[in-house]
Order: C-alpha cells, then structure tokens, then sequence
C-alpha cells in the first residue's frame, strides 16, 4: 500500500494548516486506499508545541509520525512510526521502542549499507524498514533557524523568510560548490539524493518501504518513475 506522510515536521510557525486540516487530509488519502500518517515536529522548544504535539498522538484514527521521542508518551503504547531524526542506530533501541509500539523505523540517513543490513536482519517481528529515497537529505536541525539569521532577523521575527526558498537557502563552499541548503532551523544537503538505480538491492537487503522528500518541481514525476520501477521489480520477481 501506499503511504502518504502528512504534517510539519520543521517549525511550528508555518502554521498554513491546523491539525483539524491535516487530518481532513488524511481522511481523504485512506478514502483514496492509501495509508495517511500524521508526521510531527522533529524539534520540540515550547509548552505550545508540546500541546500540540498531545493533540496529534490523542487522535486515534491515524498512525503517527514520532519525530521527537515526546511523543512516545502520549501515544501510551499505540503503533507508531519512528521518522529519520531519532537516533536509532542499534538493535537495542529498536528492540526499545518496539516495546513502546513501534511499527515501522526511517533508517538514519548518515547510516550505511552494512549498518541497515544487520539492523533488517535482527529486527523484532512485524517491524517493518523505510528508506529515505529520493529528495534532501536531512541532516541537523537547530534552535536557531539559520534562514531567518541570513536575513539579519531572529527567528521570533523570520517574517516567514523560508517560504522565499520552497527548496531551501542553497549554501556554497568558497570554490562556489554547492555544500548545504538551509530549510529554517533543518539543515539538508545540496545534492538531491536518489536511490532509483539501486532499488532492487533495497528489496533484496528487505527494506519494506522507500520515501520520497518532496521538492517544490516534478515530484509528480518522481513518484511516478519509481512506482513503475518496483513494478517493473516485482513483475520479473
């Protein structure tokens, strides 16, 4: 099945959509035959987003996204799936957490081949194993929301400068090679990482699911390239 990730991850004040929208949203992708999953904030700061983040895990109709282990707690125990910011790098935490319910893990992005190959094998039973595909990889997140300091402003005061670069603030090195992209308080790389060649070798390490990080052009295409790729895959299988 399908599975469509909905919700901001990156900073509470891009408050486009209350959570009352996202989850007529998800309403609509299960009535499409796709799973919805309700992501949430990878960095919590406030009392305020902690509430919000109760409001998210106290809907039941909807399996969430942790990305803060806050959100362990009020989930009480329900399935959830752990996105690429929490550190899970072992068969211990994963072992944890599976205590606590989990579902399904996105592997660690700076993690390799052999890392995520012991991982799959040793994972507990009906764990399943998603892989960041295809888009920015993200790599650190900060209180401080870098987008906003390019401007000379604070991030109390961004004036919503990240919307002026739906793909991030590109960042270059002194040999002007692109190095970084700034998306506010998230760092990503600038290169587009992309799987698509090897994903045959995913299904064979047993990866279950891949995801694609939407970019602001052709991510209609993107999706559409790789469903017919694993198609193409599970056809000669």
């Amino acid at each position: 099945m399908d599975v469509v990730y909905l919700g901001e991850t990156i900073c509470s004040k891009r408050r486009l959509l209350r959570p009352e929208d996202w989850w007529d949203l998800a309403e609509r992708v299960a009535a499409s035959g796709r799973e919805p999953v309700i992501s949430t904030l990878a960095l919590i700061e406030s009392e305020g987003e902690l509430k919000t983040l109760e409001r998210q895990c106290g809907d039941r109709r909807f399996l969430i996204e942790a990305n803060d282990l806050a959100a362990l707690d009020f989930l009480e125990g329900r399935p959830f799936v752990a996105g690429t910011s929490i550190n899970l790098y072992n068969q211990r935490t994963l072992s944890f957490l599976a205590t606590r319910g989990l579902k399904r893990w996105v592997l660690p992005v700076e993690l390799g081949r052999d890392t995520a190959t012991d991982l799959i094998r040793t994972r507990p039973a009906g764990v399943e194993c998603e892989v960041f595909a295809f888009g920015r990889l993200p790599l650190a997140y900060s209180a401080r929301c870098f987008t906003a300091y390019n401007n000379g402003q604070g991030k109390d005061r961004c004036e919503f400068r990240c919307s002026e670069h739906p793909d991030g603030l590109l960042i270059s090195t002194q040999e002007d090679q692109p190095f970084l992209a700034l998306n506010g308080i998230q760092t990503q790389s600038a290169a587009t990482h992309n799987l698509l060649p090897v994903l045959d070798e995913l299904t064979t390490l047993g990866v279950d699911l891949v995801r694609i990080n939407p970019q602001s052009q052709q991510t209609a295409t993107v999706v559409q390239t790789f469903a017919a790729r694993l198609q193409c895959d599970l056809e000669l299988a």
